[in-house]
C-alpha cells in the first residue's frame, strides 16, 4: 500500500527543476493522491477500486513570460524534463504584464490533517461499513452509494526559497435508500478520519427518510417558507464560492459581490468565512502557489467584507494574497475552498415548529447557475421533500424545481441551526454549514415524482 513521499523526497525530486538555467524563476507543485473506493447498488457491492495518482507541475518564469508543464513521473529526471519543457514554452508565449511573481518564503501554519488509519483503510473495512449501512434498510428497500477513503500530500517549492508540504486524509460515505411506493432518502458524511464515519447512523438516517417519503403528493409551485437541512444549504453556499467570493470575478464585475464591499448583502445573522486551518474542515494550510492560508471573513453579520485572492488578483486589487490560488495554469482565479457558515442557536425541530406552512428540504441536485451577478441558481429538490403545516411535518411531496437568488435567500433567513455538517464536492474543497429557515424560497415547477 503506498504512502506519502515526505518532504525530504519532494526536495530531492524538485531540486533539478529548481536548478534550471537561463530563466528567472521556477516553481514545482506536487499533488499526490491515493485511496480506495467501494461502490454499492441494490444493497450489494459492485465495485471496489484502489488508485494512486502523482502529478508534478512545473512553472517557469523568464522575461515576464510563463510556461507550465506537467508530468506523472515523480523523479528528479521527470521534474527536470518538465522544467525544460516549460522553458521551451516560455520562448514562444507572449509576456504576461500582470504576473505577480512567485511566492516569497513565509512560514506555513501547522495542521494535523493526516490520519494513518484512514490512509490505510482496507477494502474489507469499507465492505464491513457498507454491510452495516445496508442492514438499516427495511424489507423492500435498497441502498446505493459509495464509501471512499483518500489520502493526499501537496508540496510547493520555488526558487524564491519557499517550501511547504502537507499531508491530509478524508473519508466519505454517501447513500440513497429507495423502495416502497416512490420514496427515497439521502444521507452522507465527510470527515478527516475514518473513525468519525458511522455507517449505521448514515444508513439509518437515509432509511428513515425513505420510509417517510412514501407516496409523495403533488404540490403547486410558488414561494414557500423553507427549512433547508445542511445538505441543501451546502449547495447555495458552494455556488457562492464559485460565482461570488473569488477576487478575479469581483474585480472583473462578474460577481454578485462586485462593488458591494462594506455593504449589507444578507441578514445580520449571516456570517460566512473561509478557514482551511480549522480542525472542523478538510484542507491544507497553504495554497497551490505556496502562500500560507488563514481565516478570511467574507460576510460578517450580513456585510460583505471582501473576496479571497491569489497573488495575481491581489496585485490587481492592490492588496495581499489570502492564500487561495488554484493549481496553474488557472484562468478562473482564486476560490475559497473551506467555507463556514456560522451556526445559530436553533434546532431543526424548532425551525419546523415555527413554520405555519412551508417545506422541509433534504437536499438539492442538478443545480446550475442562471445569473451569476444576481446570484441566481436553479435546481431540483431530491430524496426527501415534505410539507410543513402548523408546525408539523405533514406528508411528503413530489420534487420541485427552484430558481432562486442565493443572496435573497440569505437576506430572508430568519433561523440558523446550531449543529453543522461537512459537505464536500472534491478532495480539496469542503463547506461546513448548519440548517437554515428561509421565509421565502421560489419554486418554479414541479416533478412527476
Amino acid at each position: 500500500m503506498p504512502g506519502a513521499f515526505g518532504p525530504d523526497e519532494v526536495r530531492r525530486v524538485a531540486e533539478p527543476a529548481l536548478e534550471l538555467g537561463g530563466v528567472d524563476g521556477v516553481e514545482v507543485l506536487l499533488m499526490h493522491e491515493w485511496g480506495g473506493l467501494t461502490r454499492f447498488a441494490s444493497s450489494a457491492i459492485h465495485q471496489s477500486t484502489w488508485r494512486e495518482d502523482t502529478a508534478v507541475r512545473v512553472r517557469v518564469v523568464s522575461g515576464g513570460r510563463i510556461g507550465v508543464s506537467a508530468t506523472n513521473e515523480f523523479s528528479p529526471e521527470g521534474a527536470r524534463r518538465a522544467a525544460e519543457s516549460a522553458r521551451e514554452m516560455v520562448q514562444v508565449v507572449a509576456p504576461d504584464p500582470l504576473f505577480p511573481g512567485l511566492a516569497p518564503p513565509r512560514p506555513v501554519p501547522e495542521r494535523d490533517g493526516f490520519d494513518e488509519a484512514t490512509a490505510s483503510t482496507t477494502p474489507q473495512a469499507r465492505a464491513e461499513g457498507v454491510a452495516a449501512l445496508v442492514a438499516q434498510c427495511a424489507p423492500g428497500f435498497e441502498a446505493a452509494g459509495a464509501f471512499e477513503t483518500l489520502a493526499t500530500e501537496i508540496a510547493v517549492a520555488n526558487t524564491e526559497g519557499q517550501f511547504c508540504w502537507a499531508p491530509s486524509t478524508q473519508a466519505s460515505l454517501t447513500t440513497v435508500v429507495t423502495g416502497g411506493e416512490g420514496g427515497s432518502g439521502f444521507a452522507e458524511v465527510f470527515a478527516g478520519r475514518i473513525a468519525e464515519v458511522d455507517p449505521e447512523a448514515v444508513g439509518r438516517r437515509a432509511a428513515e427518510k425513505a420510509r417517510a417519503s412514501q407516496n409523495p403528493r403533488d404540490l403547486d409551485a410558488g414561494r414557500y417558507p423553507v427549512v433547508l437541512e445542511p445538505s441543501a444549504v451546502a449547495t447555495p453556499v458552494g455556488f457562492l464560492a464559485w460565482i461570488g467570493f473569488g477576487g478575479k470575478t469581483v474585480l472583473e464585475g462578474r460577481s454578485c459581490f462586485s462593488g458591494k464591499e462594506g455593504r449589507q448583502v444578507a441578514a445580520p445573522s449571516i456570517s460566512i468565512y473561509d478557514n482551511a486551518t480549522s480542525p472542523l474542515t478538510l484542507g491544507i494550510p497553504f495554497d497551490f502557489e505556496g502562500v500560507p492560508r488563514s481565516r478570511v471573513d467574507l460576510i460578517e453579520r450580513g456585510v460583505f467584507r471582501g473576496p479571497v485572492h491569489d497573488l495575481r488578483s491581489a496585485k490587481q486589487a492592490g492588496t495581499q494574497s489570502t492564500g487561495h490560488a488554484l493549481p496553474p495554469p488557472n484562468p478562473e482565479g482564486p476560490f475559497p475552498l473551506n467555507l463556514f457558515l456560522s451556526p445559530g442557536d436553533a434546532t431543526l425541530e424548532e425551525m419546523i415548529a415555527s413554520t405555519d406552512r412551508g417545506l422541509l428540504v433534504t437536499r438539492f441536485h442538478y443545480s446550475n447557475v442562471v445569473h451569476p451577478v444576481e446570484s441566481t441558481i436553479t435546481g431540483m429538490t431530491r430524496d426527501g421533500t415534505f410539507l410543513i403545516e402548523r408546525g408539523e411535518v405533514r406528508y411528503p411531496v413530489k420534487n420541485l424545481r427552484f430558481t432562486q437568488s442565493i443572496l435573497e435567500a440569505l437576506t430572508n433567513t430568519t433561523m440558523i441551526g446550531r449543529d453543522t455538517e461537512l459537505a464536500s464536492e472534491f478532495f480539496f474543497s469542503a463547506s461546513r454549514v448548519p440548517a437554515l429557515k428561509v421565509e421565502a424560497f421560489n419554486f418554479t415547477g414541479r416533478s412527476d415524482h
